[in-house]
């Protein structure tokens, strides 16, 4: 193949997932591997993996994935894919800390990391990869800068043009710039924020609110972010120390993110600050500061645990001022409205995004947009990251900057992009999906799991056991139905009865025709279930056993 393929894995038509890969003569380089968290239609499931089908396939070698920065929606699944894929891992320091203990709790063994520093140029089969330094609400992130045949390919993964970040680190627009001089093929933009006007601001912009909230607190001030957001946690440690506060972390994967980045110095923790719970909840109300995660509601969150009184350490009291600080991920909005709601009931104060300024975004806004287009004036354009909405107004900016249309393409996961020096164009879409993990199960729930469990969720389950002779297929007892999440058990004999008739009469009708098991099966399910449909109007699951005996 002579034309460069561009094949997006994940991230492309929702928020999540993110994972790419550039193909170029069978040699395959993949970039990211993010997991998604579960929507709540998908009952059960744990996290939500890409499908990497295609990148397994013979005639492909991989020569290497490179991962940009420690966010779970851009390293979460590799624990999952690595014994799959089987190929060095590159990134950075703090992102290759965040992703070790995920390995080892997987018992992804034998895994080749590899470390580059921002700035770093490695070179991956026919792939010259750089990494630019970028500002984004985790240290150690980086854009990648692309070398191909046809020309260079620059990903800016997560990032936002914030000129002064408490960190120091600013985005690398010179360099960015410099690369639109030498001249890019194709640019694939992020686009989580494309929607919104204006520019992100700053971290530094929180200092104020984070003040007016310490200033009035009375009792214990519980701050929830995201558990990767080490530039937050490093401005609340610091404000916690100087309002004379202990702190204590809650939350397993806030406290390993702590300690990981605590050892790594990308988090500067004074002396005795720290605290276990049990030492903070013998303290005076107004020397606490609790760090938590679950700032997008999760049921089993530590702050979602603490706002429903059901945490097995430390639960919300009347006086507590808690700060959500962080913004919904789209289809979280019922669960975190869920525990502001618990949160209120208890008597704490709450502070969250709709009410002020307790949140920055880590990602450019359409301003800092429109001004990557123009640093980078790449020849085509791909926008990535979002649903369908959030590519689409991207693409808009990019023509707003001047780009034609017949150079910008709006595709979603799985169909491939093939681009020579001068052209590009829509390739063969590949075997791409979500892949469902449900505690140690990997791929073993898929769309009929699913839809079984949703049926169970609305309309309950009927099992009905009926026991017949092997020789005549005649009944022998009275058929026993059962039912769960039916109806109120005090309400339900009359039903429970008339499905039993309803299922005794099935068998006697087909036990004439000497039927094979599975027909049997069929025609007391068909029975039983439009008798409670015409009682109930419900539609359960009904799951008829047949014993012969």
């Amino acid at each position: 193949m002579d034309r460069l393929r561009y094949i997006p894995l994940g991230g492309l038509g929702e928020v999540g997932l993110n994972m790419w890969a550039l193909e170029w003569d069978g040699k395959l380089l993949i970039i990211d591997s993010g997991l998604m968290f579960p929507h709540g239609d998908m009952l059960g499931v744990d996290f939500v993996i890409p499908d990497v089908s295609y990148c397994l396939q013979k005639h492909l070698q991989i020569v290497g994935l490179f991962l940009t920065h420690g966010h779970e929606d851009h390293i979460g699944a590799l624990a999952f894919l690595l014994p799959r894929l089987k190929t060095p891992v590159y990134g950075t320091r703090l992102t290759l800390g965040l992703l070790r203990p995920k390995l080892k709790e997987r018992r992804a063994k034998d895994a080749d990391l590899r470390e580059v520093r921002p700035g770093d140029r490695i070179q991956l089969g026919p792939f010259g990869v750089e990494a630019i330094p970028v500002c984004h609400s985790i240290p150690d992130a980086v854009s990648v800068a692309i070398s191909t045949p046809v020309g260079k390919v620059i990903y800016t993964g997560d990032l936002k043009l914030d000129p002064n970040p408490l960190d120091g680190a600013p985005t690398d627009v010179a360099r960015f710039q410099q690369l639109g001089d030498e001249g890019v093929l194709l640019m694939l933009g992020d686009s989580t924020n494309a929607e919104k006007r204006g520019r992100s601001g700053s971290e530094r912009d929180l200092e104020a609110p984070f003040r007016a909230v310490l200033d009035q607190a009375k009792g214990r001030v519980v701050v929830a972010t995201f558990a990767s957001n080490i530039h937050r946690i490093q401005h609340l440690v610091r404000l916690a120390a100087e309002y004379k506060r202990k702190v204590a972390v809650v939350g397993r994967s806030l406290q390993q993110n702590f300690k990981t980045a605590q050892e790594l110095g990308f988090l500067d923790i004074p002396p005795n600050l720290v605290v276990r719970l049990e030492q903070a909840e013998k303290l005076p109300p107004q020397e606490v500061f609790l760090l938590t995660a679950g700032s997008q509601g999760e049921p089993m969150s530590a702050l979602a645990r603490f706002a429903s009184q059901s945490h097995p350490h430390v639960n919300v009291r009347s006086g507590d001022t808690v700060v959500i600080s962080a913004t919904p991920i789209p289809g979280n909005e019922l669960l975190v409205n869920r525990t502001v709601n618990n949160l209120y009931r208890h008597g704490a104060e709450v502070h969250y995004s709709e009410l002020g300024r307790v949140h920055v975004s880590g990602h450019a806004y359409r301003e800092e947009l429109l001004d990557l287009q123009r640093l980078i004036r790449p020849k085509f354009f791909i926008p990535v990251h979002g649903e369908y909405r959030q590519l689409l107004h991207h693409a808009r900016l990019a023509l707003e900057a001047g780009l034609p249309q017949s150079r910008i393409l709006i595709v979603e996961d799985g169909q491939t992009v093939e681009l020579d020096r001068e052209s590009i164009r829509l390739g063969p879409r590949v075997e791409t999906g979500r892949i469902y993990v449900d505690g140690i199960g990997i791929g073993d729930v898929g769309h009929v799991v699913l839809r079984d469990r949703k049926l169970l969720a609305h309309d309950g389950l009927m099992v009905v056991s009926v026991t017949v002779d092997r020789e005549s297929g005649a009944l022998r007892a009275r058929p026993e139905v059962i039912s769960r999440g039916l109806i109120d058990p005090q309400l339900s004999h009359e039903i429970i009865e008339d499905a039993a008739t309803a299922a005794a009469q099935a068998v006697r009708r087909t036990s004439e025709r000497e039927p094979e098991l599975t027909v049997l099966r069929g025609a007391i399910h068909d029975a039983v279930l439009a008798v409670v449909h015409t009682r109930t109007k419900r539609r359960p699951m009904v799951i008829p056993l047949v014993t012969e005996i």
